[in-house]
Formats: C-alpha cells, structure tokens, sequence
C-alpha cells in the first residue's frame, strides 16, 4: 500500500513534462527523471523525497533553517524533505529540482520535451 506522503509526492512529479519513474535500485524506490537524469526520489526505507538544489550553499541554508536535511548518498547541492513538511514547499522544491535538471540537459533532449508538453 502506498502512504499519501508517496502518492502526493507521485502526482508532483508525474505532472511534470517529460517526467518518468523507475526503480533504478529495485526494492521500491520512486525515482523521478527528465531526459534520464534524476530530479526526485524516495528512498525504500527512509521516508521523505530527497531534490537537487541549485548549489551546495542553497542545500545548506535549507539544513541550516531546518527546513530540509541531508540527503544520504546523494551529492551535497541535494537534500531531503521529510514526511511533515508543507506541501507546497514539497512542490516548489520538486518543481525547482526538475527545472535545473532539464536546464542542463542536451538541447535536442530539451526541444524534444518542450514540443511533445509545456515544461513548468
């Protein structure tokens, strides 16, 4: 059974354009990627999303204000929401995750995405 934190998690990312899930590890991790790279991702165990943040230093304002925490075995510009934060913090933070993903993508991967649905 999938808890709602998942499911919520699920549906933001599954509106994105050119979003796609998989379970690269196996196990039942939620991985989300645009143009194969990860922006998203639930762990199997720990509950909570882990995201990319636009550098190391924004990451570390977040764990700083306590609004997010490390994201383990993830990069240090990464970090993890837990099951109680704001839904629309999650969002937005889901959102800016898959934005800097697609922004460094190929530009034909790009074009592609953008012409089959409107990127956010």
């Amino acid at each position: 059974m999938t808890s709602p934190f998942r499911e919520t998690i699920n549906a933001i990312c599954s509106a994105l354009p050119g979003a796609v899930w998989s379970d690269p590890w196996g196990g039942g991790h939620d991985a989300w990627k645009v143009g194969d790279k990860m922006f998203a991702c639930m762990g199997s165990m720990t509950p909570g999303v882990s995201v990319k943040c636009a550098d190391v230093e924004t990451a570390t304002l977040l764990k700083e204000h306590g609004i997010a925490h490390n994201a383990p075995y993830f990069y240090k510009s990464w970090v993890r929401f837990d099951e109680d934060a704001d839904t629309d913090e999650l969002k937005a933070r889901i959102e800016a995750s898959y934005k800097i993903i697609f922004s460094k993508l190929p530009a034909k991967t790009r074009k592609a995405i953008s012409e089959t649905q409107e990127v956010a």
